[in-house]
């Protein structure tokens, strides 16, 4: 399990192209969204710093109110942890539990790995739906924040419902591949 200290991924950190070919290709398509999500993200972290950094020089030292930062702040925020999240499952980055799969059989662990990960995707998905659901309502009402700034809720909703999809397929997509490939190429994880 990396703790983050790592400073560049060897190529055995790195996913497995899948076997089969319709998987590859929903692989492939997953990390171009996820690298192009990344840099945005990256891009998104930098502006709300700089507005965060606006608000508190404007405010204490020209007494200027900043209505609007918060919302803003949250908005890109919102879409960072969620668009990103896709690119952390694909480096199974995200927080896992190592003590079961020291102590269990190589079969074993390989059963309970695809479980959690079935179980993730089955989650996940319904995360995502209710997360449609949340856009749809917010898009159809004109549903607004309730701050003085009020942008469209809409907007943190579908970063949210686009980082849950792609999240969710990214699972599906480590699962088919679980399930599909021969052997050669199948990733190696140490805990989830």
């Amino acid at each position: 399990m990396s703790h983050g200290f790592d400073a560049k991924p060897t190529a055995a950190d790195l996913p497995a192209m899948p076997d089969n070919p319709v998987v590859a290709v929903l692989a492939g398509t997953l990390a171009r969204f996820n690298k192009l999500a990344l840099y945005l993200s990256m891009v998104a972290l930098m502006l709300t710093a700089l507005i965060m950094t606006y608000s508190v020089v404007a405010r204490y030292f020209f007494h200027v109110p900043t209505d609007w930062q918060d919302d803003a702040t949250v908005f890109m925020l919102v879409g960072v942890i969620f668009l990103c999240a896709g690119y952390a499952q694909s480096y199974r980055g995200h927080i896992g539990i190592e003590a079961l799969s020291s102590i269990l059989p190589a079969a074993v662990n390989a059963v309970r790995l695809l479980l959690v990960d079935v179980v993730s995707f089955l989650f996940c998905g319904f995360f995502s739906w209710k997360s449609w659901t949340l856009f749809h309502e917010a898009w159809s009402e004109g549903q607004t924040t309730s701050s003085t700034f009020a942008p469209p809720l809409w907007i943190p909703y579908s970063l949210m419902a686009l980082g849950m999809t792609v999240l969710t397929l990214q699972i599906l997509a480590q699962v088919l591949t679980r399930l599909t490939d021969r052997g050669a190429n199948q990733p190696t994880v140490t805990g989830v």
